[in-house]
């Protein structure tokens, strides 16, 4: 089970990254966010920040929609995010280990290549 703090402590270990001010989380690497709490949208009401969701950009549709059909208790979208290479996390149903691939991946994906390379280093 992970929340919030995991997702702060985990972005933060991972080099060049910056924490945006926001009222949730908001993680960035090269001015490219790779991890944010979710801000829910429903028709006539005012936008909630979820802490309890994480997006987190997965590169591509092909891996969005392996991991929405692959593990919906984990994954969803919504109709915002349509054609958008991200998905949203539930992160009470996700482990420690699991959180932190996804968040590893999400940063391989968005950092650029000179900054990449001080992760293997």
């Amino acid at each position: 089970m992970a929340d919030a703090d995991d997702v702060r402590a985990l972005a933060l270990a991972l080099p060049h990254v910056v924490e945006i001010d926001s009222e949730g989380f908001d993680f960035r690497v090269g001015d490219k966010g790779f991890v944010w709490s979710y801000p829910e949208r429903e028709p006539g009401r005012r936008r909630v920040i979820r802490t309890d969701v994480a997006v987190l950009f997965v590169g591509d549709e092909a891996e969005k929609q392996a991991l929405l059909l692959g593990e919906p208790d984990l994954f969803f979208t919504t109709p915002e995010y349509d054609g958008l290479p991200l998905v949203m996390l539930r992160l009470a149903r996700a482990t420690p280990a699991r959180l932190a691939e996804l968040v590893t991946d999400a940063w391989r994906m968005r950092a650029p290549a000179d900054l990449a390379k001080d992760l293997d280093a």
